[in-house]
């Protein structure tokens, strides 16, 4: 299988603070504790140690192996590598995401197998410590709209369910209709069968979603040594209860937080989540809203609950599972309650791990290595044949429409459309006509700019002229390509964001994530497009 590499830059795609951040930029080397690179392990590890006793383990272990009973999922190898957390020697590396049916987006899978190859290779470097790869579940969501479809062979997969509060509580048990689509949208064809007894794996009745995801996600990676969590679980929310009473009682999060942010906005960049002054939601009942300070304690958002401040207090001691952070505090919540060295993530929570620097000081808590997950396009060989026969190369692909347009238009145009040359020979003769005019009558240096300005605008008007006409005449060429470039944006969206992991094996045979595998490597910060053969 051919594949091509492009910087992040190249792609367009990426924002300037996760390419600085790739580049270890000088700007930003106060908002990370260490880059994420191999030479740091031994350091991360040392610190780590120290950081993360024998009590905490002993809840972690206790935590995990209540949750793969209840989902009826442990394993003796399971059972195995949950215990090895026990040992003092033994270290995580973690990403995370949302629990969308059927995993949603492709890059749910590009950040498990980067995960993957990341505990592999901190494996053989430190080969005296065990590194378990895990799939944190973002089960305490509430945001059903964004998690509840998919997208397969043309049809839109919507879960139509009226729900409310943590969606990682869900029960499954109205997937049953659309189950019933996809065997119909999938046929009887080995592929369709495979993806269908999949879901049938997972989503059967009876099951909460975080556990059906739980069963989902170790399905496609049964021979890794992966671990799935689920953080709304009340022993492990024991470890995490310092935190959350310091942000009810002092606003200590909240206050680093924002000095952090307000540092990163200084420095030009853009704050990727909003800061609050209370970091934090209520869970109770199918209920998951913000908690908010007032002169009274604290209320609920949305609800008529209220409590005083030694309530809530008292609250968190006894039910901390009524205790969710929001998207600022779960990388907080994670790293107080796991061995972890290293997290994997896309550039948008790149960005937000950056605001949180002086909140794992304040908390005493060690700040991961942070790593730019793997970003893959899978494109067809015929389709990159058609590109290359427009003289175009795949990199071209990735500009924004109307650039791409001009560009193939400037590649398979016989008139020399840039007037570029045009434009310096025109300026040169007004430096000439500058140096005379200032030492003939400087006053006349106005009429001169004056004019200049005029004649560089007639140039660029016949230029884009000139450009409109060659666009006419190269319609059908410039919608062949943009036909070929909806292999990497369909409907517009990057085709990891777009596509689910069902076109992949549809397009690339039951080995799909076995070729996967092979090629991503969570240390090569590129972009990663594989050429298959259709």
């Amino acid at each position: 299988m051919e594949q091509q590499r492009l910087t992040y830059q190249e792609t367009g795609q990426f924002s300037k603070l996760v390419l600085d951040y790739l580049e270890q930029a000088p700007a930003l080397e106060s908002f990370y504790h260490r880059p994420p690179k191999l030479e740091s392990l031994e350091a991360q590890i040392q610190e780590k140690s120290k950081q993360f006793d024998l009590q905490d383990r002993t809840r972690l272990v206790q935590g995990l192996m209540n949750q793969y009973k209840s989902a009826s999922a442990l394993s003796p190898e399971i059972e195995s590598r949950i215990n090895a957390l026990g040992n003092q020697q033994t270290f995580t590396v973690t990403t995370g995401h949302q629990l969308n049916l059927f995993t949603g987006p492709l890059y749910f899978l590009y950040k498990i197998i980067g995960t993957i190859k990341l505990a592999e290779q901190y494996q053989r470097a430190c080969p005296d410590q065990t590194f378990i790869p895990v799939f944190w579940m973002a089960s305490e969501d509430h945001d059903f709209e964004e998690i509840s479809h998919f997208k397969t062979k043309g049809h839109k997969i919507q879960w139509d369910l009226n729900s409310s509060g943590p969606v990682g509580r869900l029960s499954t048990e109205s997937l049953k209709a659309v189950r019933t689509d996809l065997a119909e949208i999938w046929d009887k064809s080995e592929k369709g069968e495979f993806l269908l007894s999949l879901f049938d794996q997972a989503y059967q009745s009876g099951r909460s979603l975080a556990q059906a995801t739980r069963i989902l996600v170790h399905a496609l990676f049964k021979d890794d040594p992966l671990l799935v969590i689920d953080g709304d679980d009340p022993v492990l929310k024991t470890g995490f209860s310092t935190v959350v009473h310091n942000e009810l009682s002092q606003g200590l999060c909240a206050q680093a937080i924002k000095r952090t942010t307000d540092a990163l906005v200084q420095q030009g960049y853009h704050k990727q989540v909003h800061p609050r002054q209370i970091n934090l939601f209520y869970c109770q009942d199918g209920l998951r809203e913000r908690l908010i300070k007032d002169s009274d304690g604290f209320s609920v958002d949305q609800t008529a609950l209220k409590f005083s401040q030694d309530e809530l207090l008292k609250l968190v001691e006894s039910e901390p599972q009524n205790f969710s952070p929001n998207a600022l505090l779960r990388p907080l919540y994670q790293e107080s309650i796991l061995p972890n060295l290293a997290y994997l993530g896309g550039s948008a929570e790149v960005a937000y791990w950056l605001q949180l620097g002086e909140c794992f000081k304040a908390c005493q808590v060690t700040f991961p290595m942070v790593y730019l997950r793997n970003s893959v396009a899978l494109f067809p060989e015929k389709a990159m044949r058609k590109v290359e026969s427009m003289n175009m190369t795949l990199s071209n692909l990735f500009l924004k429409e109307q650039d791409l347009s001009r560009q193939c238009v400037g590649s398979n145009s016989n008139l020399p459309i840039d007037f570029g040359p045009q434009k310096k020979h025109l300026k040169q003769q007004f430096t000439d006509l500058y140096d005379l005019a200032s030492r003939t009558d400087p006053s006349f240096l106005g009429a001169v700019a004056a004019q200049e300005k005029k004649q560089l605008k007639g140039l660029d008007r016949l230029e884009q002229r000139l450009m409109r006409a060659e666009k006419r005449k190269n319609a059908d060429l410039i919608q062949r390509l943009l036909k070929q470039r909806e292999y990497l944006f369909p409907e517009g969206i990057l085709q990891e964001r777009k596509e689910n992991m069902s076109w992949g094996f549809f397009e690339l045979g039951l080995d799909f994530l076995a070729l996967l595998k092979k090629h991503i490597d969570p240390s090569d910060q590129r972009f990663l497009t594989l050429i298959f053969k259709s």
